[in-house]
């Protein structure tokens, strides 16, 4: 049930990813459906794979990418699947949350 009036729920995907994989990430957003993402570069944090610096050391492919997109909700599970297989493979990380949209028809 929404609970903010004129908001739609919608799913936020959050994706940490090496910036070499972002270009994956991205047709894998692209072709399920959503509109558009925001891409961060340069991420830094600590997880499984240690400490990651959010400074570039050669290029935007040696550090890690934050890819955010928010879809309708019956787009997320095709896209978080594509995801998963990729990181089976490749370190990273995919988060997904319920949000609220002020301007649904943009996404």
């Amino acid at each position: 049930m929404n609970t903010w009036t004129g908001f739609t729920t919608m799913a936020r995907i959050e994706v940490v990813i090496d910036g070499e994989h972002v270009p994956t990430v991205r047709d894998l957003l692209l072709a399920a459906g959503a509109k558009g993402y925001t891409a961060i570069e340069g991420v830094s944090g600590f997880g499984h794979s240690g400490v990651h610096e959010g400074r570039l050391l050669f290029n935007d492919r040696n550090s890690l990418s934050l890819l955010i997109s928010v879809v309708p909700i019956d787009r997320a599970e095709a896209i978080v699947a594509g995801i998963r297989q990729l990181l089976d493979d490749h370190h990273g990380v995919v988060l997904i949350s319920e949000t609220q949209v002020s301007r649904a028809d943009y996404f």
